[in-house]
């Protein structure tokens, strides 16, 4: 028996890969710019944090474009890792819900799913790359 939805998973994991990398994008300009405002209010920007929005930023829009997907995924996957390693986890709050790391977390495996899966169909790589074939 055939997946419920199968033949339209190439179409999905193109729609996943575009928002994740949207939505990923606006962490980075939130960081760097200030915008959108965010909720906790601005902060001082270290260096730790400006690379690693500037990672969120360029990343995102290599991952929604589908130019480099893979490396830039990959790249942005360790951030994750060293986002909620660095700053949500602890022994006293070990649990992602417990210490809000869990969109951190999320990020991470998606990210490093979509670095394992490459840019697939409405990406700027498979329009150079049409002789590849595609893998489910």
């Amino acid at each position: 028996m055939d997946r419920f939805l199968g033949r339209y998973a190439t179409y999905a994991y193109a729609i996943m890969r575009i928002i994740t990398g949207f939505l990923f994008m606006w962490h980075g300009t939130q960081k760097l710019f200030g915008f959108p405002p965010s909720q906790g209010g601005g902060g001082e920007l270290s260096t730790l944090m400006a690379v690693g929005g500037g990672i969120e930023l360029i990343g995102g829009i290599l991952i929604m474009i589908g130019l480099f997907t893979s490396v830039a995924a990959f790249i942005s996957s360790g951030t994750m890792a060293v986002a909620y390693f660095g700053w949500h986890f602890s022994m006293q709050q070990f649990l992602p819900i417990q210490n809000r790391g869990e969109l951190a977390v999320l990020y991470c495996f998606v990210l490093l799913y979509i670095a394992a899966r490459g840019s697939g169909i409405w990406s700027v790589e498979s329009i150079f790359f049409r002789n590849r074939p595609e893998t489910t």
